[in-house]
Protein backbone atom coordinates (compact mmCIF):
# COMPACT_ATOMS: atom_id res chain seq x y z
CA UNK A 1 0.00 0.00 0.00
CA UNK A 2 1.03 3.49 -0.64
CA UNK A 3 1.29 5.50 2.26
CA UNK A 4 1.73 8.54 0.22
CA UNK A 5 -1.51 7.87 -2.21
CA UNK A 6 -3.94 6.96 1.33
CA UNK A 7 -2.73 10.50 3.30
CA UNK A 8 -3.00 12.58 0.19
CA UNK A 9 -6.90 10.71 0.06
CA UNK A 10 -7.42 11.85 3.69
CA UNK A 11 -6.39 15.46 2.84
CA UNK A 12 -8.73 16.16 0.12
CA UNK A 13 -11.75 14.56 1.92
CA UNK A 14 -10.97 17.55 4.91
CA UNK A 15 -10.15 20.07 2.01
CA UNK A 16 -13.52 21.02 2.09
CA UNK A 17 -14.25 21.42 5.24
CA UNK A 18 -10.31 23.36 5.89
CA UNK A 19 -11.72 25.70 3.55
CA UNK A 20 -15.42 26.60 4.69
CA UNK A 21 -13.58 26.59 8.63
CA UNK A 22 -11.17 29.39 7.30
CA UNK A 23 -14.43 31.07 5.50
CA UNK A 24 -16.19 31.10 8.57
CA UNK A 25 -13.88 33.79 9.91
CA UNK A 26 -13.42 36.45 7.36
CA UNK A 27 -14.17 36.66 3.49
CA UNK A 28 -10.94 35.59 1.89
CA UNK A 29 -9.58 35.34 -2.38
CA UNK A 30 -8.47 31.64 -3.68
CA UNK A 31 -4.79 32.98 -2.77
CA UNK A 32 -5.43 33.78 0.89
CA UNK A 33 -6.70 30.47 1.31
CA UNK A 34 -3.83 28.12 -0.65
CA UNK A 35 -1.43 30.87 2.02
CA UNK A 36 -3.66 29.86 4.90
CA UNK A 37 -3.77 25.90 4.03
CA UNK A 38 -0.07 26.19 3.43
CA UNK A 39 0.42 27.67 6.97
CA UNK A 40 -1.35 24.99 8.51
CA UNK A 41 0.54 22.55 6.48
CA UNK A 42 -2.48 21.25 4.24
CA UNK A 43 -0.68 21.79 0.58
CA UNK A 44 -3.59 22.75 -1.78
CA UNK A 45 -2.95 23.73 -5.64
CA UNK A 46 -4.99 26.25 -7.51
CA UNK A 47 -5.64 23.48 -9.89
CA UNK A 48 -7.56 21.52 -6.60
CA UNK A 49 -9.11 24.59 -5.30
CA UNK A 50 -10.77 26.61 -8.04
CA UNK A 51 -12.94 23.40 -9.23
CA UNK A 52 -14.03 23.14 -5.26
CA UNK A 53 -14.97 26.69 -4.51
CA UNK A 54 -16.62 26.83 -7.72
CA UNK A 55 -18.55 23.70 -6.75
CA UNK A 56 -18.92 25.15 -3.12
CA UNK A 57 -20.82 28.07 -5.27
CA UNK A 58 -23.34 26.06 -7.48
CA UNK A 59 -24.00 24.16 -3.75
CA UNK A 60 -25.35 27.73 -2.66
CA UNK A 61 -22.39 27.62 0.39
CA UNK A 62 -20.17 30.25 -0.97
CA UNK A 63 -20.62 33.01 -2.29
CA UNK A 64 -18.06 35.44 -3.93
CA UNK A 65 -18.07 39.37 -4.41
CA UNK A 66 -15.14 41.05 -6.75
CA UNK A 67 -12.84 43.69 -5.17
CA UNK A 68 -10.65 46.32 -6.33
CA UNK A 69 -6.95 45.00 -5.73
CA UNK A 70 -4.15 47.75 -4.48
CA UNK A 71 -2.18 46.18 -6.89
CA UNK A 72 -3.05 43.99 -10.06
CA UNK A 73 -6.47 42.83 -11.49
CA UNK A 74 -9.71 43.05 -9.31
CA UNK A 75 -9.72 39.86 -6.51
CA UNK A 76 -12.57 37.42 -6.30
CA UNK A 77 -12.94 37.35 -2.57
CA UNK A 78 -15.12 34.12 -1.11
CA UNK A 79 -17.70 34.11 1.90
CA UNK A 80 -19.41 31.56 3.78
CA UNK A 81 -23.50 31.86 3.48
CA UNK A 82 -25.49 31.14 5.72
CA UNK A 83 -26.53 27.55 4.51
CA UNK A 84 -22.58 27.27 4.34
CA UNK A 85 -22.89 27.85 8.03
CA UNK A 86 -25.56 25.42 8.80
CA UNK A 87 -23.66 22.75 6.58
CA UNK A 88 -20.21 23.56 8.12
CA UNK A 89 -22.25 22.93 11.71
CA UNK A 90 -22.94 19.30 9.90
CA UNK A 91 -19.65 18.49 8.89
CA UNK A 92 -18.50 19.98 12.29
CA UNK A 93 -20.39 17.29 14.03
CA UNK A 94 -19.34 14.29 11.72
CA UNK A 95 -15.55 15.67 12.22
CA UNK A 96 -16.13 15.45 16.03
CA UNK A 97 -17.34 11.66 15.58
CA UNK A 98 -14.97 10.54 13.40
CA UNK A 99 -12.20 12.10 16.23
CA UNK A 100 -13.85 10.17 19.14
CA UNK A 101 -14.16 6.75 17.43
CA UNK A 102 -10.29 7.31 16.13
CA UNK A 103 -9.49 8.42 19.27
CA UNK A 104 -10.85 4.96 21.29
CA UNK A 105 -9.01 2.85 19.20
CA UNK A 106 -6.16 4.91 19.07
CA UNK A 107 -5.55 5.79 23.02
CA UNK A 108 -5.36 3.13 25.36
CA UNK A 109 -8.20 3.65 28.01
CA UNK A 110 -6.92 6.24 30.68
CA UNK A 111 -9.08 4.62 33.43
CA UNK A 112 -6.81 2.38 35.81
CA UNK A 113 -8.07 -0.64 36.75
CA UNK A 114 -11.01 -1.13 39.82
CA UNK A 115 -9.37 -1.32 43.31
CA UNK A 116 -10.70 -4.27 45.12
CA UNK A 117 -10.58 -3.12 49.11
CA UNK A 118 -11.43 -6.96 50.18
CA UNK A 119 -7.50 -7.98 48.78
CA UNK A 120 -4.61 -7.37 50.32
Amino acid sequence: MNIDNLKSQMRKGMLEFCVLLLLRNRDAYASEIIASMKEAHLIVMEGTLYPLLTRLKNDGLLAYRWEESPSGPPRKYYSITPLGLQFLDQLKASWDEICHTVNHILLPSQTPPPINIDEE
